[in-house]
């Protein structure tokens, strides 16, 4: 049997990366914070060509509302081994405006996490870009490599 080196990358366009944006219950929102890269797990929804997802005050919200953010998403599936991943670019607002909370307010956007979540934060998206591929095979028994360098955590 003949292991490929290397899987195809093929790029998404853009109607799919919005189903898969829509189909998605979480992703992963990055930031910078204190200048240094932060990620938090998120579930958002979308709205009108845009991201929205809620928090309570603190390092999110600060970390998120007024600048660049990155939210990403990704998947695959055991049985054909295909992998997806979507990446959203743009820049975080807190929704403020009266008519625009209402709205907000109605949408299917609840937090999984207990407490009450009181600020909508929409993303305006910049970019939305995504790719699929196949997971190499691996023969039997065969461990996938793993990196065995030093740790510059632990040293």
């Amino acid at each position: 049997m003949e292991i490929p080196s290397k899987s195809k990358v093929e790029e998404l366009p853009n109607n799919e990366c919005w189903t898969l944006l829509r189909q998605a219950p979480f992703g992963r929102l990055a930031v910078v914070r204190d200048g240094r890269p932060d990620i938090f797990p998120v579930n958002q929804v979308v709205d009108r060509g845009s991201l929205l997802f809620r928090t309570d005050p603190g390092s999110k919200l600060v970390a998120a509302v007024g600048h660049q953010v990155a939210f990403e998403i990704d998947g695959h599936d055991p049985a054909s081994g295909e992998v997806w991943s979507v990446v959203v670019k743009g820049r975080a607002h807190e929704v403020r405006q009266l008519h625009d909370v209402i709205e907000t307010v109605a949408l299917p956007l609840f937090p999984w996490q207990g407490g009450v979540k009181p600020h909508f934060v929409r993303v305006e998206v910049d970019s939305v870009t995504g790719r699929r591929f196949t997971r190499t095979a691996r023969r039997p028994g065969e461990a996938a490599t793993a990196y065995t360098g030093p740790r510059a955590a632990e040293d």
